[in-house]
């Protein structure tokens, strides 16, 4: 799709400004069953009340997302979340090291408390606590907790800002509540515990080195296989309409260029300078821009992005994007 094609694309959600009539208005909608978009600090989400099984399911339905595939339930503190979830002492310890913040723990769900839908059939729950303030002023409005996944359609990339949002569920939600750029970029780190070790179900905005400070131990990353333990584990996910090269220093005629540190040439780069913070607010961005410049056939080359800090949630997505799709 060009660009033009995109910004010629009906739209029919509100879009609520960032004050207190705005997060009054949203909450209103979500109470009433209608979906709504909001900011938080990793990406959009496309928000549902989570006990309410019918607008779940129109989370899904917008999204076309399978419905094995879980979503992440956003709460204002850890006495909400642990309303909805059972904590041992240590999923509290992470918890109290690092909510409000880009982590989601996932841990033995309280049965009743949500709709089934939300976990996909899992005894777990997929449970955080943003830490951008519009959402925290949305949350405390609903007053119930509410589902959130990326606010894009099934597999595509997740967007990072309101225009966004408009540009692939406009015509399929009630509102988005516009907070301007996310300001992480990624969507949170999934934590996740095989017998009492902590396990890294999806790298994410909570870099393993953060982890480890708050752990106070190395957690290991799951190991890849064809369950799904947690939200966005698909292989295939995150992806452009073009296909994605990976770990491209010289690009091939007809290629676009995605840069990262120095390159020259590139139409686009994570971050000149090699800041990998930097890179991870502008990957989704920089990925919709170059699809929308991308004529039938074009590939987008993306250069190396060192494999540390941010680099290893970075890197897992664009894996994902490059993956073999159906079709």
């Amino acid at each position: 799709m060009d660009a033009n094609s995109q910004e010629e694309r009906h739209v029919s959600a509100s879009r609520l400004p960032d004050d207190a009539a705005g997060v009054a208005e949203a909450a209103r909608l979500l109470r009433a069953g209608r979906l709504v978009s909001f900011p938080t600090e990793t990406v959009y989400g496309l928000g549902a009340d989570a006990t309410d099984g019918a607008a779940v399911a129109a989370i899904y339905e917008a999204k076309g997302r399978p419905s094995f595939n879980p979503l992440i339930v956003h709460v204002p503190s850890l006495s909400d979340a642990e309303a909805l979830a059972c904590f041992d002492p240590g999923a509290r310890a992470r918890a109290d090291a690092c909510w409000p913040g880009p982590l989601t723990l996932v841990v033995p769900r309280r049965p009743g408390a949500l709709s089934d839908l939300v976990t996909a059939g899992l005894e777990t729950v997929a449970i955080r606590v943003p830490a951008h303030p519009l959402a925290r002023a949305l949350l405390a409005a609903v007053g119930r907790p509410v589902a959130a996944p990326s606010a894009n359609p099934s597999g595509r990339i997740s967007p990072t800002t309101a225009e966004h949002v408009l540009q692939g569920l406009g015509d399929r939600i009630a509102a988005v509540l516009d907070g301007g750029p996310c300001a992480v970029g990624l969507e949170s780190t999934i934590l996740g515990w095989d017998d009492a070790d902590p396990v890294v179900l999806r790298p994410g905005g909570l870099p393993a080195e953060a982890l480890e400070g708050a752990l106070g131990t190395v957690p290991r990353a799951a190991v890849a296989s064809d369950g799904v333990a947690a939200p966005g584990m698909l292989t295939s996910h995150y992806a452009p309409r073009a296909r994605v090269r990976l770990d491209v220093t010289d690009p091939m005629t007809g290629e676009i260029w995605l840069g990262c540190g120095d390159c020259p040439g590139a139409m686009r780069n994570l971050s000149p300078s090699g800041v990998l913070r930097e890179a991870a607010a502008n990957l989704f961005s920089h990925l919709r821009a170059l699809d929308a410049a991308a004529s039938e056939g074009t590939t987008i080359a993306v250069a190396p992005v060192p494999e540390h800090g941010l680099g290893v949630a970075i890197n897992d997505r664009l894996r994902r994007a490059a993956a073999p799709r159906d079709g």
